[in-house]
């Protein structure tokens, strides 16, 4: 029918075209052999379906079959898995009634497996046997019972460490150095405390395995102990030990030494150091000056020619050459001689005293300014941070140290020198005394 139709719309669309070529006969013909063909198609078409029908049913058919039987052995599995729990469950509740004690035993290896691997990590000694820890780590992780070589593992690194911490040992071995260059050097290993390679204490890092050089060496005694210790071959050695394996070491490496301890002071602790090295440069020539007009003035006593070179001999020279007067006038002139004499002998006295007055008034004004810093850091940040307040404290304290420490030492100084040119002032008058009394008796 389709056919038809559209050989009718095809007559329609040519219109005049095919009625003027075409009879009617001709058409009614051509109708009947499309429709005789469309026939043959159509019962072709229902052959295969019926084909297609049936063939469809037998795979249906084997479908059901396949799913029937699927669901059988699914049946199957599951009724063996539920047999297999409860077997499971079973086997487990007979396994921990059997191993009760010895999870127990288990859990006290690995928690004392945990323990040695983290002192492992942070041992020195590990630096001379690497990878220790790693073989415990296995055992620690593990949720299966350890075996009988991880348990012998445990047991011979326990004794390992406890032997070693009680040997000095030397072994060569990477080291890095301040700058983090590695370098091949022989190590000497203290137990478990310290490390010296070429006189120098090293440092373990638990983060690489290796030993490395301080960025900053211990004091100079510490140093010295531990370049004897490294030359030595035999015999006993003093060497300094740290027994809380670094942290002692660290806290000398932090504490400033004496340079650095100036430098805290700051420009008020300069100048205080300025002042009191002059000053006692100053006092110690004054002393050396004082030590030879003592020892001058002494042979002026001792010898019967008059020397101009000591305030004696000055006196003298000055009474010889007033011979003719009388007993007042020359006691009047050898007044003058010792009033002359007075002030070079106490020279530099007054400015010694004032440097041993002023040094720790600057170290006062260096505590002053010291805690207006460290006021101004607690306003600025507050009191979270110490190490903010700490250059300040610094400045505070050590000023004071500074000032007291160069006082000290000049007023000793100061004293010494009024000693000593009293001292020379009383032998010129003692002398004076004796020239007039002579005098006077002739």
């Amino acid at each position: 029918m389709r056919l038809m139709i559209l050989l009718l719309a095809g007559l329609l669309v040519s219109g005049n075209a095919i009625a003027d070529r075409l009879t009617l006969d001709q058409l009614l013909k051509e109708i009947q052999k499309s429709h005789g063909i469309e026939g043959k198609i159509n019962r072709e078409r229902e052959a295969r379906f019926v084909a297609d029908h049936a063939k469809q049913q037998e795979l249906l058919q084997s479908a059901k079959n396949e799913l029937a039987a699927q669901e059988r052995l699914s049946k199957q599995l599951k009724d063996q898995m539920e047999a297999n729990e409860q077997e499971l469950d079973r086997l487990q509740n007979e396994l921990d009634s059997r191993s009760g004690i010895l999870r127990e035993l288990t859990g006290v290896a690995k928690q004392a497996a945990g323990d040695l691997k983290a002192d492992l990590e942070n041992s020195i000694v590990s630096a001379q046997f690497p990878e220790r820890s790693g073989k415990l780590a296995a055992m620690t992780q593990s949720k299966a019972l350890p075996t009988l070589e991880e348990l012998e593992s445990l047991w011979f690194y326990l004794l390992q460490e406890m032997t070693e911490s009680g040997k000095v040992v030397k072994f060569n071995s990477d080291i890095l150095t301040a700058s983090g260059e590695p370098r091949q050097a022989e190590v000497v290993r203290i137990g478990t405390f310290n490390a010296i390679a070429d006189g120098q204490y090293l440092r373990y890092l638990s983060e690489t395995g290796k030993l490395a050089e301080l960025a900053r060496q211990p004091g100079s005694n510490y140093n010295s102990l531990a370049e004897k210790f490294a030359s030595a071959s035999s015999g006993t050695v003093d060497l300094g030990v740290d027994p809380t394996r670094g942290v002692i070491l660290s806290m000398l490496i932090q504490a400033p030494d004496s340079i650095e301890r100036i430098q805290q002071g700051g420009g008020i602790g300069y100048i205080i150091l300025l002042l009191g090295g002059f000053g006692l440069i100053y006092g110690l020539y004054r002393l050396l000056m004082l030590t030879q007009t003592h020892k001058r003035v002494n042979e002026q006593i001792s010898s019967t020619e008059v020397s101009e070179a000591n305030p004696l001999g000055r006196i003298i020279a000055a009474v010889e050459e007033n011979q003719t007067q009388n007993t007042e006038t020359l006691e009047l002139i050898l007044d003058e001689a010792i009033t002359r004499e007075v002030p070079v002998l106490e020279k530099g006295l007054s400015m010694i005293k004032l440097l041993a007055a002023v040094a720790p008034l600057l170290g006062l004004l260096g505590t002053v300014t010291g805690m207006i810093a460290t006021f101004q850091s607690i306003s600025l940040f507050g009191t979270g941070d110490p190490k903010l307040m700490a250059s300040g404290i610094s400045q505070a304290l050590v000023t004071t140290m500074l000032g007291l420490c160069a006082a000290v030492p000049l007023l000793f100084l100061h004293s010494l020198l009024a000693y000593r040119s009293r001292a020379l002032i009383q032998i010129l008058d003692e002398q004076s005394a004796g020239i007039i009394s002579r005098r006077a008796g002739k």
